[in-house]
Order: C-alpha cells, then sequence, then structure tokens
C-alpha cells in the first residue's frame, strides 16, 4: 500500500511565504544583486531552509513576483465585501499602482528570470482580467461602474496610469487615479469618435 503523501506543515507554509515577502522587497530595494543569506536573516531562517524552497536566485525571483501579484488580486474579494464597487475600485487600483512600482523595482530581477528561460508573467494577465473583471461586475450589480467595459480595456488603462505615475509626482498619480476612477464610472458612455 502506498503511503500518504505528506503534508506542509504550517511553520513551512508561513517560512515560505514570510521569505517571498521579504524577497520580493529586497529586489524591488536593491535589485538582482540581493544576497540569499540577507534574504533568509531578514525572513529570520536559515539560508539552507531559503535553498530547500527556492534551490536557485532565479526560482526565488520568479516565486515573490508571482506570490506579490496573486496577494494583490486576492484583495479584490475582501475590498467588494466590504465597499460599494467604485470605492473597492478606488482602493485596488490604488494597491495594484504600489504593487506595479514595487515591480518596476524588480524589472532587472525579472529578466534574469526570463533570461534563464522561465516566465514570471505566465499567469499574469488571467490573475489581473480575474480581479478587475469581478471590480466591474460589482459595479455592473450596483450600478457605479459602466457596464460596458472589459477587463482588457481597463487593465490598458491601468498599465498607462501605471507607467505615467512611476514618472510623476504623489499628487500626480492622485489625479490619475481620480481620471481613471472618472472613466469607469457609471454614467453616460462616450460617443464613438466621428459622430
Amino acid at each position: 500500500m502506498a503511503a500518504a503523501p505528506r503534508r506542509t506543515r504550517s511553520d513551512a507554509l508561513q517560512n515560505r511565504a514570510r521569505l517571498l515577502e521579504v524577497a520580493a522587497q529586497a529586489f524591488a530595494d536593491e535589485g538582482l544583486d540581493t544576497a540569499p543569506a540577507a534574504i533568509a536573516r531578514r525572513a529570520g531562517v536559515g539560508v539552507g531552509t531559503l535553498y530547500r524552497h527556492f534551490p536557485t536566485r532565479e526560482v526565488l525571483v520568479d516565486a515573490a513576483y508571482r506570490h506579490q501579484l496573486a496577494r494583490v488580486c486576492e484583495t479584490v474579494a475582501e475590498l467588494v465585501g466590504r465597499y460599494p464597487a467604485a470605492e473597492a475600485t478606488r482602493r485596488w487600483v490604488a494597491h495594484f499602482l504600489d504593487y506595479a512600482a514595487a515591480k518596476s523595482g524588480m524589472s532587472a530581477a525579472l529578466d534574469a528570470v526570463v533570461a534563464a528561460g522561465a516566465d514570471p508573467f505566465a499567469d499574469s494577465h488571467t490573475l489581473l482580467t480575474g480581479a478587475v473583471g469581478r471590480l466591474l461586475e460589482a459595479g455592473a450589480r450596483d450600478g457605479t461602474l459602466r457596464a460596458d467595459l472589459t477587463p482588457d480595456v481597463v487593465l490598458l488603462l491601468m498599465g498607462g496610469t501605471a507607467y505615467s505615475v512611476r514618472h510623476g509626482t504623489p499628487a500626480q498619480a492622485g489625479q490619475l487615479v481620480d481620471l481613471l476612477m472618472d472613466a469607469l464610472a457609471h454614467g453616460t458612455a462616450p460617443r464613438p469618435v466621428g459622430e
């Protein structure tokens, strides 16, 4: 009779999650040169624990990026449960922009992952369209967001906003979020060009 597969202990799961949080911040702040031993120390675990979970630096960067994106997308459920859809969306967009700024700090590390043959972005589109789709559905239900937009269109708008925020001031960032929310708000849809 085959033995049942071992369950991952809760402390091992906590160590893994803590390593991913610390690694994402370290790679965003310091780039790919961050020493694995320093990441392990900041996470409060031994370097052996780090290598047991993430045998190479590229595997760690890939996992840290995916973990951060999943956490950003998971916040949608809580926000939709606590706020009207437009407010939930505003809060989520602000959270997304913080994430995008951190991701830009990880860009060199992510480039190294891609060069090593991995695709850290493989699930990004699915996760993000799911998150935005849930916000749009909530907005259509409560009447606070336009019902004629697709998640892909909103993501394009958010991508442009994220790019602009990286090159602007905090005050400009707030104005851009206001403009984005105005574009998503329920009301008369803009007329097609040429009418």
